[in-house]
C-alpha cells in the first residue's frame, strides 16, 4: 500500500489489518471531532444512543461490539460531562442509558465535522468501494456474533 511515499507493508492477518485500519480511522476521525471536545468512540456512543433511545449498556456493548471494561470507562466520562443520563434496571445490576440533553445539543453540533470526513473518505474511495466496505464490516461483524464470538 503506497500513499505519498509513504509504503505500508500487507500483513497476512485478516485481524491485524482490520486493527490497523481501525486505529487510522480512529485518529482520522478524531482529528475531525477534537475541535468539538469530542473522542469519536463518544460521538458512536451518542449516535447509537440517537437510534436506539433508552438501551441498557449490555445492549451498547453488544451492538458496539465493546468490552464492557473500556464500555463503562468510556461512558463514565460521558456521564461526567452531562452527555448521558443513566437509570437502573429492572434489577439493579441492569443500567439503563439515554442521552442527555446536553449530550443531544453536543452530537447535533459535532455532526458537521463527522460529516465532512464521511464525505471525504467516501470521495477518496468512491463510492462503490465506500459501499462495499460498509458492507463487507457490517457482514464481518454479524459472523462473528452469530459464532458466539461477541459478548
Amino acid at each position: 500500500m503506497k500513499d505519498s511515499g509513504l509504503e505500508i507493508p500487507s500483513l497476512p492477518c485478516l485481524c491485524a489489518n482490520s486493527r490497523r485500519a481501525a486505529r487510522a480511522l480512529t485518529q482520522f476521525y478524531d482529528e475531525a471531532l477534537r475541535p468539538l471536545g469530542l473522542r469519536v468512540t463518544q460521538f458512536t456512543i451518542l449516535q447509537v444512543l440517537d437510534r436506539t433511545g433508552e438501551v441498557s449498556q449490555g445492549r451498547l456493548g453488544q451492538i458496539l461490539a465493546m468490552d464492557s471494561t473500556t464500555l463503562t470507562r468510556t461512558l463514565g466520562i460521558m456521564s461526567r460531562e452531562g452527555w448521558i443520563a443513566e437509570r437502573s434496571g429492572r434489577d439493579r445490576r441492569e443500567r439503563l442509558l439515554q442521552m442527555s440533553e446536553v449530550g443531544r445539543d453536543r452530537y447535533k453540533r459535532a455532526q458537521p465535522a463527522w460529516e465532512t470526513a464521511q464525505t471525504q473518505l467516501q470521495r477518496q474511495l468512491g463510492k462503490t468501494r465506500w459501499h462495499d466496505l460498509m458492507k463487507l464490516t457490517s457482514e464481518v461483524t454479524v459472523l462473528i456474533a452469530k459464532q458466539g464470538g461477541l459478548s
